[in-house]
């Protein structure tokens, strides 16, 4: 059951947020998505960004949440931090990736209330849920108000549930407190500075990685998960900042808003699309011993657009960026 009824599309852009002038921490900014968003911000002017890292600001631990919002003072906080992988790292740790995801964001929207109540002068909290946080089997395109309609897929539910319990204490918070928090679900995100390690990576930089390795030492037959039927949208992590600081700016909901490119692509025809752009000429062996994950993937994206987001970067021409930027960093 969802906490708030709708709010008519009108209210949701009552005001722009002048983001130079603001004081805005990040969480993660050192991250995939994080360097993306502060790219972006510090071309829009944007001077006074602060960005620590895990090594040195702990957010599991509450007293040192505290301590980083007491610090800094922020007017603007966007919460990208988080613990992720894709299905085998999700399989391998579940108990740390849902209590690790839930630590984080229940210390940081907290302190970040206390904050404000003892005169603190923060005017939004922006949360990244994540698309896992939908039923497995929930309609297509998904809509924001299926996203209780069933249990997640199996085998990234604890995170995604982590992720979607955030965003019923930002409108609990919102209707006690008057606490100015947003919540964004992103499809699947790809791009440069992803993690290509494939213990943890997601599905695209695991395909590359495979792809250029098994070129670069003449291997004739790459192994992938599941049987290829399961489509996927992605969203490139230019277009994916881009979104974040629209919504920053302009979205006051205490509704979700889905984050996507509108492109959907089976699993079989990614990893050719991949294979042909790395160069690859051998052979792909479908694992079915290992799991699909949810079947389907495509979000529905018109409430984004209500502040003037749509995706610009065409899965291809990402492809392309995401592959030239791993094939110059990949480790020698």
């Amino acid at each position: 059951m969802q906490l708030f009824v709708k709010i008519r599309v009108h209210s949701w852009l009552k005001h722009m947020l002048d983001l130079p002038t603001q004081r805005i921490l990040i969480t993660g900014g050192a991250g995939f998505v994080g360097r993306a968003l502060c790219e972006h911000l510090r071309g829009l002017g944007c001077k006074n960004l602060f960005t620590p890292r895990s090594a040195d600001v702990d957010l599991r631990d509450r007293a040192q949440a505290r301590k980083l919002v007491a610090t800094w003072q922020p007017t603007v906080i966007i919460h990208l931090a988080a613990r992720v992988g894709g299905i085998g790292a999700n399989r391998a740790n579940p108990g740390e990736y849902f209590h690790d995801n839930m630590a984080m964001g229940l210390n940081l929207i907290d302190e970040a209330r206390q904050y404000r109540e003892r005169g603190g002068k923060l005017i939004k909290f922006v949360q990244l849920g994540t698309v896992c946080a939908y039923p497995k089997f929930a309609p297509v395109p998904f809509r924001e108000d299926d996203l209780w309609n069933g249990y997640p897929e199996e085998t990234n539910a604890p995170y995604g549930i982590a992720k979607k319990a955030l965003l019923v204490m930002l409108q609990a918070y919102r209707a006690q407190y008057g606490f100015p928090g947003i919540y964004l679900l992103p499809v699947n995100l790809y791009g440069p500075h992803d993690n290509f390690d494939l213990a943890s990576s997601h599905v695209i930089p695991a395909m590359i990685r495979k792809f250029d390795d098994a070129k670069r030492s003449g291997v004739k037959l790459v192994k992938l998960w599941g049987d290829g039927s399961p489509t996927r949208e992605f969203l490139y992590v230019g277009d994916a900042a881009r979104a974040i600081v629209l919504a920053t700016r302009q979205y006051e909901s205490p509704e979700p808003v889905n984050l996507g490119s509108g492109e959907e692509i089976a699993m079989r025809d990614l990893a050719a699309a991949i294979g042909r752009h790395i160069g690859y000429s051998g052979a792909i062996e479908w694992d079915t011993a290992m799991p699909n994950g949810q079947p389907r993937r495509k979000l529905d994206t018109s409430r984004a657009r209500a502040f003037g987001f749509n995706s610009t970067t065409k899965l291809e021409d990402g492809l392309r960026l995401t592959i030239a930027w791993w094939q110059a960093n990949k480790p020698k």
